[in-house]
């Protein structure tokens, strides 16, 4: 069974970073676009920044310049690393990777989510 293990979540100060990993645990062929998404209370769950197998990557504006996404194909592992860190960013991250489990078929699959909190 393939899973997507997130983990470094946690409480931290405005102005303060964090390193969020997800690790794709099982049996798959290749991973194509892997991302982070976030979730605040009452709000729809956005994307955060995402990259491609190629390393190609996108962020949404609020986060550029302070969040960088990167990946280990070889681990396949995405990463996530966030510096001045703002309380608007307190949300619930989630991993998210397209997953080919053999030439025929891919599918996304999420990870269950991290709390990151930033105190003012």
């Amino acid at each position: 069974q393939v899973q997507l293990v997130e983990s470094g979540g946690g409480l931290v100060q405005a102005g303060g970073s964090l390193r969020l990993s997800c690790v794709v645990s099982g049996s798959i062929f290749s991973i194509n676009v892997m991302g982070w998404y976030r979730q605040a209370p009452g709000k729809q769950r956005e994307s955060v920044a995402t990259i491609t197998s190629g390393g190609y990557t996108n962020y949404i504006d609020s986060v550029k310049g302070r969040f960088t996404i990167s990946r280990d194909n070889a681990k396949k592992t995405v990463y996530l690393q966030m510096n001045s860190l703002k309380p608007e960013d307190t949300a619930v991250y989630y991993c998210n990777a397209r997953l080919r489990v053999s030439p025929e078929t891919d599918y996304g699959s999420w990870g269950q989510g991290t709390q990151v909190t930033v105190s003012s």
